[in-house]
């Protein structure tokens, strides 16, 4: 019995040494000096978060859609508004480089939050908001982007254009969500969805959102969630339309 006690003394005593460590290194980071501007090339992570020379930047006051979420367009089509987000992003960021970030603190991840600016001086936080790119988020913002946000709504620019959740809403019903990304989403190197004569890879829920039979087997050999159009797994899509 004694060396199980032993042991289990020995455990608590090391957790507690753990808990100082964390807890000094926490204290450490918010007392420590504050950290000078990041300035360089970005990578987009996603609409929110950019990465330069290998460090995590989340803007200040604004929350993008996540990776992996989808939202609803005009017309009621799903389309991917994270990935939009992020692409919206590497374009604007692309037309004045190299952006340069100043600190306002550190997140739970450990990522840089600042407020980021082009080499132009456009406020990418801004920019997003005002293009329906990203929202205002005024648990962090005071509202800060509240104008921006009327102006991107009252025009229906961007998501305003159809029907989303709120990123923080929909981080909270998606556990897998929560996280933020762990890769840049490498958008410069690839489209975003295979194209063909006007047609696009972006999903479609029912079959009564697509237009005619010839479109639903291009959907069906084209695109990783045609099979959802072929319920029945004979290798024909939308037979009420064929």
């Amino acid at each position: 019995m004694l060396p199980v006690v032993a042991a289990g003394a020995l455990a608590v005593l090391t957790a507690m040494q753990h808990s100082d460590s964390l807890r000094e290194i926490s204290l450490q980071t918010l007392t420590g000096p504050k950290p000078e501007p990041i300035t360089g090339v970005a990578s987009v992570i996603d609409g929110d978060t950019i990465e330069i020379d290998g460090q995590r930047v989340r803007f200040n006051g604004i929350d993008a859609p996540e990776s992996k979420q989808y939202c609803d367009d005009a017309k009621g089509f799903e389309y991917p508004c994270g990935r939009r987000s992020a692409e919206a992003l590497d374009s604007f960021l692309a037309a004045s480089r190299p952006v340069q970030c100043t600190f306002v603190t550190w997140d739970r991840y450990h990522r840089f939050v600042g407020d980021c600016r082009r080499a132009d001086s456009a406020s990418v936080a801004a920019w997003m908001v005002e293009h329906g790119q990203a929202l205002d988020w005024p648990r962090y913002s005071n509202g800060a982007y509240a104008p921006q946000q009327a102006k991107a709504k009252a025009a229906k620019l961007g998501l305003w254009a159809g029907k989303f959740d709120a990123p923080w809403d929909w981080r909270a019903s998606h556990g897998d969500g929560s996280a933020p990304a762990s890769q840049p989403l490498g958008i410069m190197s690839h489209k975003l969805v295979a194209q063909s004569g006007g047609l696009s890879c972006e999903p479609r829920r029912y079959c009564s959102q697509i237009s005619s039979c010839e479109d639903a087997q291009w959907y069906l050999h084209n695109c990783t969630w045609g099979g959802k159009l072929d319920r029945d797994g004979d290798g024909v899509a939308c037979e009420t339309l064929c």
